[in-house]
């Protein structure tokens, strides 16, 4: 068949056919569990992609100056492509010297876990997580190497060159990029801007950063999800840790976090095992959501958000207790929780891009998991602050309706991303 200029086949009517594919839609929403709710995740989607497209469309500002500047001050003047910058230099020489002055390099996993082997010293892998455990000269600065490469490979010269443009990083917002529902891009590390680069971020003459970040958003959720009565009580609190702890754990906020995180996201066991134990017994309605998830997981079973995201299935039936049943239990535990906060998120997101309609100037240049960013003029930054905190109540009434537990936002109008903290 011949195209017509709109893409359709010949003699294809394109609002007959939108409206087709419309009505599927309808039906196929009517047939699922709970069609209100899958109806409110399939209209936040929608909401979030006309989003993503406006922002990278817009663009976060962006100062090549002061990028460069941080650049030289941490890695030293830059290098043609192949050359180790200064700094990285340096710290390969002490890395060498550390080794007895065997030559390694460190940007090789091989050439590390060698050297520590014929100083003495199975290390398992060169993460720095494991590093930190190593008694060896050669682990500080091989740590400081590690740091400054990544910089210097996701977010050097070179990354300047192809992702800044016209004063603007445009990373090109992905939504639902992940399984879960949360956001990816298309390049750049758009979600993955290091601390230390922030100070890049500056807003335009005359204009603020509105930076909004959601607190303990995902605990909140579980809590809005269990209906457990003590959770509830705790996410009432400005610091949903700090209540925890009052109540459970003689004020030991360390052990709280801890303790929830690890229920969160499967870790069970170690320094988690004994303040899990705690939880099990004060919150026993969130930690049976939690471990039900595990359960349906490791036995090749599906989970939903609360709007209805179903997770991936598992490829095959899994043998219960074998490390590929527990590692599916371990997302699947997490799955229920961080596809809801996704969904929150989006939820927020969409609300604040509808009341930003009225503000002249205004408009998201960034999205990041739980944290929004808004350029606004600067005498209207205070009333884009208004409508960030609005979309955020609202949102949590949208999904859980009145009395939702609420998330409180950390928002600061800045002239640069480093300033909101």
């Amino acid at each position: 068949f011949t195209s017509a200029p709109d893409g359709f086949p010949a003699g294809v009517d394109p609002v007959t056919a939108h409206a087709g594919v419309y009505a599927d839609q309808l039906r196929r929403i009517a047939g699922t569990g709970d069609p209100r709710r899958f109806a409110l995740l399939v209209a936040a989607e929608s909401a979030g992609a006309l989003a993503a497209v406006e922002m990278s469309a817009a663009g976060l500002p962006w100062r090549n100056d002061a990028h460069a500047r941080t650049l030289e001050d941490l890695l030293g003047p830059r290098t043609p492509v192949g050359v180790r910058p200064a700094r990285l230099a340096e710290l390969a020489a002490q890395i060498n010297a550390a080794f007895g002055g065997r030559t390694v390099n460190p940007d090789s996993p091989a050439e590390v876990l060698a050297a520590f082997a014929a100083a003495g010293h199975d290390v398992e892998s060169t993460r720095s997580w494991v590093l930190r455990d190593v008694a060896h000269p050669a682990v500080t600065p091989l740590l400081a190497y590690k740091k400054l490469a990544r910089v210097h490979s996701a977010n050097g010269w070179a990354w300047q060159e192809r992702w800044v443009r016209e004063g603007r990083f445009r990373p090109g917002f992905v939504p639902g990029g992940v399984v879960s529902g949360r956001w990816a891009t298309r390049g750049g590390g758009g979600l993955q801007i290091p601390r230390q680069l922030k100070g890049a971020a500056v807003a335009d003459p005359d204009h603020l950063l509105v930076v909004a970040d959601a607190g303990q958003l995902e605990p909140r959720l579980l809590a809005a999800l269990s209906g457990d009565p003590g959770m509830r009580a705790a996410a009432d609190a400005e610091d949903l840790y700090a209540a925890i702890a009052v109540r459970s754990f003689r004020g030991d906020r360390a052990r709280a976090k801890i303790g929830l995180l690890g229920a969160m996201y499967g870790q069970v066991g170690g320094q988690a095992a004994a303040p899990l134990a705690v939880l099990r017994d004060h919150y026993p309605a969130a930690l049976r959501l939690l471990e039900d998830a595990a359960h349906t997981g490791e036995r090749s079973g599906l989970v939903r958000s609360h709007l209805g995201r179903t997770c991936p299935p598992a490829r095959d039936d899994l043998e219960p207790g074998t490390p590929a049943a527990r590692a599916r239990g371990r997302f699947t535990r997490n799955f229920v929780v961080q596809a809801t906060a996704a969904e929150w998120a989006l939820s927020w997101l969409a609300l604040t891009r509808a009341g930003l309609v009225g503000i002249r100037g205004a408009a998201l240049v960034f999205f990041v998991h739980d944290e929004l960013v808004v350029h606004s003029p600067q005498g209207r930054a205070e009333e884009v602050a208004e409508v960030v905190r609005a979309a955020a109540a609202r949102s949590g009434a949208l999904l859980f309706g009145p009395g939702a537990v609420p998330v409180p936002l950390d928002v600061a109008a800045v002239r640069s991303y480093a300033d909101a903290g």
